[in-house]
């Protein structure tokens, strides 16, 4: 009997993300510096933030693992506490590898997001396999659910909420975040900017 996306997704304990096509819009703006380097820029939804936050809150850890190297992504990722980065990954199986060994979880306890053919030998080992709604043909394919918003979008946010919403536990974090008095809430939370 095949699971449904709603039964893989109550045995999460760790989502992991692709980061351009899923967090961003897939947009790279590179401008160019005098001194002949160049200053890439990156914009990431507020959503997705937030998302972070009721996330790590529930229980959760979060990390992202990209092929490209990127500083946006390395200071995004500080502010919003990402508890794995994994940055330059042409084979993103090594760190599922890495991040599995420490978590000591299985592979149906971890659920991706992903947008294109890279991510796809990683969509296609873990329990949860979630495709953004911007996402190639090939990786909706494989998924196990489809976000309705396309990456930079608020992607992020619909897979976490879909996760909480599947473990019956998303409007009692949010509530939790909400409350003033709540110090697991203030801990949980994203940084300031100001990065």
């Amino acid at each position: 009997m095949s699971l449904s996306a709603a039964d893989r997704a109550r045995r999460i304990k760790v989502l992991l993300f692709d980061v351009d096509g899923v967090l961003t819009n897939g947009d790279i703006t590179i401008i160019p510096n005098a001194d002949g380097t160049a200053t890439e820029v990156k914009s990431f939804s507020a959503h997705d933030g937030m998302g972070t936050s009721i996330a790590r809150l529930a229980g959760l850890k979060v990390g992202w693992v990209t092929k490209r190297n990127s500083r946006v992504v390395a200071v995004r990722a500080k502010d919003l506490k990402i508890d794995h980065v994994y940055q330059g990954q042409n084979n993103k199986l090594e760190a599922l590898t890495a991040i599995l060994a420490e978590e000591q979880c299985t592979l149906d306890e971890i659920a991706y997001v992903g947008d294109d053919i890279i991510d796809l030998p990683v969509l296609r080992k873990v329990g949860l396999a979630i495709a953004t709604a911007n996402a190639r043909q090939q990786v909706k394919a494989i998924a196990h659910y489809t976000t309705p918003l396309p990456g930079g979008q608020g992607a992020g946010r619909d897979a976490i909420d879909f996760i909480l919403t599947a473990k019956g536990v998303l409007e009692s974090t949010i509530e939790q975040y909400l409350d003033p008095t709540s110090t697991e809430a203030k801990s949980a939370d994203i940084g300031q900017g100001n990065m």
